[in-house]
């Protein structure tokens, strides 16, 4: 795997980063089943009979996504408030991914451009770079489209926003991710993509997914970056 990360790092012209998992845990202090929870209350509010799936679902951007499912875009966008609310009040206690910043730092010392692609609110993300003092490295930050969760990864489109961005081809763009919305996102955009696998269970499910290349954690990225 070595030879294969150098491989891919020295032929890479921009860096793309999700933010869960490769930046910091965003929930690490503010659990995501208890934010799903809220939002289900949220749900409730507005006299949505919720079934038991939705009701006990612990992904808050899971209940957004099947809320815009459903079709009522007032009810979408009170879910999509609390929840960009909830990620601005978690990102505050968001644990850092170790060798993250260094992956951050690294890339930019190597000249590439860094840019953020989440299914978060670009907002959230915004205020940790900030608060970490990573802002000044990372441009763009493209969040989730407001109220609009159909468009969310692994829909290509905000991939596709941070390439047009950073001025490379998709070709030459490399995204790390942890999910595999991150790897099938990559691949409709035509971008390489690194799987971050922060759990053992995901090492098979990226390969299956045909990530084109695997790591179990930031510090390879960090020391390829460094030799490049």
């Amino acid at each position: 795997m070595s030879a294969d990360l150098d491989r891919l790092l020295a032929g890479a012209g921009a860096l793309l980063l999700d933010f869960d998992g490769p930046v910091c845990s965003v929930f690490a202090g503010y659990p995501a089943p208890q934010v799903a929870a809220e939002l289900v209350g949220v749900l409730r509010r507005h006299g949505v009979d919720v079934p038991p799936d939705l009701a006990s679902e612990p992904d808050p951007l899971e209940v957004l996504r099947r809320t815009g499912a459903a079709g009522d875009q007032d009810v979408t966008r009170a879910v999509e408030d609390a929840l960009c609310a909830a990620e601005c009040r978690a990102v505050e206690t968001a644990e850092p991914t170790p060798y993250g910043r260094e992956v951050i730092v690294a890339a930019r010392q190597a000249g590439l451009p860094v840019a953020v692609v989440s299914n978060n609110s670009a907002g959230a993300v915004s205020a940790y770079l900030t608060a970490h003092r990573l802002a000044a490295y990372i441009s763009p930050v493209v969040g989730r489209v407001y109220a609009d969760p159909d468009r969310m990864k692994p829909n290509p489109e905000v991939i596709l926003q941070a390439v047009h961005a950073v001025g490379e081809p998709a070709s030459q763009c490399l995204l790390i991710g942890d999910s595999l919305s991150d790897i099938k996102g990559a691949r409709a955009a035509g971008v390489r993509v690194i799987g971050y696998a922060n759990r053992p269970a995901k090492v098979d499910a990226f390969r299956a997914a045909e990530a084109d290349g695997v790591v179990v954690s930031m510090v390879a990225i960090a020391g390829a970056l460094l030799s490049l």
